[in-house]
């Protein structure tokens, strides 16, 4: 749906699905082709696509707010396909970004993958969520962590704390390694967790090159019929995704300033916003929508080195050609 509540027409597309954030369209097979490319003519089109459009939707404590960030969307696609590029060796879900005109910048075609029902989590340092875990049990997930760690410290390795897929609405709950191997199996747990590790590793190294620290991201895999093969889907190391601090005033004992959502987060549980967690989320003030674009905006450019401009250039994934 439009950020309005109206579903948008996309020819050559069919609307399926509205998520937090993002829209899903599958082609239209009454059209000869669909936008930009010739679905019918590829045979990995054939076996599944779906066109993925990026809303400015922004959603907090698994709530959709009633307020939207001008360009979210443009900015979390872009700096999705810019990750894509730098995570060389791991396979993904892009087809193309060759996309109708009405939704270029905040729209792919994507492989449809049939998606494990957990979120791969990744952290590096201790703090949200996996602080609140260790100040109660120690551990994270079931992982032991050594005393008297405090918020914002770096981890002496990286730690797979995995959470189960829950229901729109619905909380996502934390789940240990056993548990997400007993509902995928094994095999399949090994190579979410060695993936999963290995984007961190390789994300955490690219983004203090340019100032930031990754301090947690999540990834989510699916089977892509097509080839066999577990892929990356959904967005990446965006500030949705991930939280990202400022390497030069990082420092730890204190929550950390952020490139994401947390700005939001942290207005919602203030005594500004009126809301105790219950009921509707309200509307966010001019202030705080303006405050979390910008940074937004600020990470895109210090990551990518490119300066944003939500009428483009582009990063283009070129899709199969035309039959």
């Amino acid at each position: 749906m439009s950020e309005h509540g109206t579903t948008l027409e996309i020819p050559g597309w069919k609307h399926v699905y509205s998520g937090k954030v993002r829209e899903l369209y599958v082609p239209d097979e009454s059209r000869l082709s669909a936008t930009g490319v010739a679905i019918h003519d590829d045979a990995e089109y054939r076996a599944g696509a779906v066109l993925v459009v990026a809303s400015d939707r922004i959603s907090a404590f698994d709530q959709v707010l009633p307020t939207t960030i001008p360009d979210k969307g443009v900015i979390l696609t872009q700096l999705s396909l810019w990750w894509f590029q730098q995570l060389d060796g791991i396979a993904n879900h892009i087809l193309t970004t060759d996309v109708h005109e009405s939704v270029r910048g905040r729209a792919v075609v994507c492989k449809n993958l049939s998606m494990f029902p957990v979120e791969n989590i990744v952290r590096g340092y201790l703090t949200g969520s996996g602080l609140k875990d260790y100040r109660a049990t120690g551990s994270v997930c079931g992982i032991k962590l050594p005393e008297g760690l405090e918020d914002g410290d770096r981890l002496e390795q990286p730690i797979f704390t995995p959470t189960g897929k829950a229901e729109l609405g619905e909380h996502d709950e934390p789940i240990t390694y056993q548990e997400m191997a007993n509902v995928v199996g094994n095999s399949v747990a090994d190579r979410l967790r060695e993936l999963s590790l290995k984007i961190y590793s390789s994300a955490e190294r690219i983004a203090r090159e340019r100032g930031i620290i990754v301090a947690d991201t999540k990834v989510e895999f699916g089977l892509d019929s097509y080839r066999g093969a577990i892929t990356l889907g959904d967005e990446v190391l965006t500030p949705d995704s991930s939280r990202f601090w400022d390497l030069e005033t990082y420092k730890p004992g204190r929550p950390q300033p952020s490139f994401d959502k947390q700005y939001v987060r942290d207005w919602l549980r203030s005594d500004a916003s009126g809301w105790d967690g219950q009921g509707p989320v309200p509307e966010l003030p001019e202030e705080v929508v303006a405050k979390t674009r910008e940074r937004y905006v600020e990470a895109y450019e210090r990551l990518t080195g490119r300066v944003f401009d939500a009428r483009g250039p582009f990063f283009e994934v070129a899709g199969p050609p035309e039959y």
